[in-house]
């Protein structure tokens, strides 16, 4: 056998492997890297609702406490949520916690998001992602769905609509602020819940904590 015919098989045997992760993860995406609380958070893409929108990505979150939210303008559970959401921000924002709303919204809907966020008084983060990637690459059945992260990019929450000012959540975030060696903040004290009652739906997913620090990330 020739080495031309050697390099040729050996080319042939890289592409058909390339070929198969790709249609593997394509595919199978879900049951090969299933995103769930335990795993490192996947990497996505959206726009700020600037008059120049700018892109922003996860990346842009690295070594913070994040609570990734995907949501829409016409979701009524994320009408229920977001008061609950801006409470925690509040609170939290000023030891360095984030949240990413990343709106799911029709293209050309930009100033309906703006709207929707005047509306609420949101001073966290508002994206707007209307090509609706980010439902497949976080594997969400609907809107709204969490993903609170910790400073290592792990994901220790996951839940469909929460009361994010409640009791829990207060300490699990002031938890992860204080494992990622955040600086106290005497705002940052458990307060009473902002919502009467759980939103409609809310039991819908079982909410998984990881309940330790120094989680291992699944890869």
């Amino acid at each position: 056998m020739t080495a031309r015919r050697q390099w040729q098989i050996v080319i042939g045997v890289v592409v058909l492997l390339a070929a198969g992760l790709w249609a593997a993860t394509h595919y199978l995406g879900d049951e090969i890297f299933p995103v769930e609380v335990g795993s490192k958070a996947p990497p996505f893409v959206a726009t700020t609702l600037d008059a120049q929108p700018k892109p922003r990505t996860l990346a842009d979150y690295k070594g913070q406490v994040v609570l990734v939210n995907v949501w829409a303008t016409w979701c009524g559970p994320c009408r229920q949520e977001m008061p609950s959401m801006e409470a925690l921000y509040k609170d939290f924002a000023p030891r360095g916690f984030k949240i990413a709303a990343v709106s799911i919204d029709d293209a050309g809907t930009e100033q309906r998001v703006r709207d929707f966020a005047k509306e609420f008084g949101l001073s966290f983060d508002i994206l707007h992602d209307p090509s609706g990637r980010i439902q497949q690459i976080y594997q969400t059945t609907g809107v709204p769905e969490n993903f609170l992260l910790g400073a290592d990019g792990v994901i220790r929450k996951k839940s469909y609509t929460q009361d994010w000012n409640s009791e829990a959540n207060r300490a699990l975030v002031a938890r992860l602020l204080d494992e990622a060696g955040a600086p106290p903040a005497p705002s940052a004290t458990i307060k009473p819940s902002t919502v009467a009652s759980p939103p409609p739906g809310a039991d819908r997913m079982q909410v998984e904590v990881v309940p330790e620090s120094g989680a291992r990330a699944r890869p």
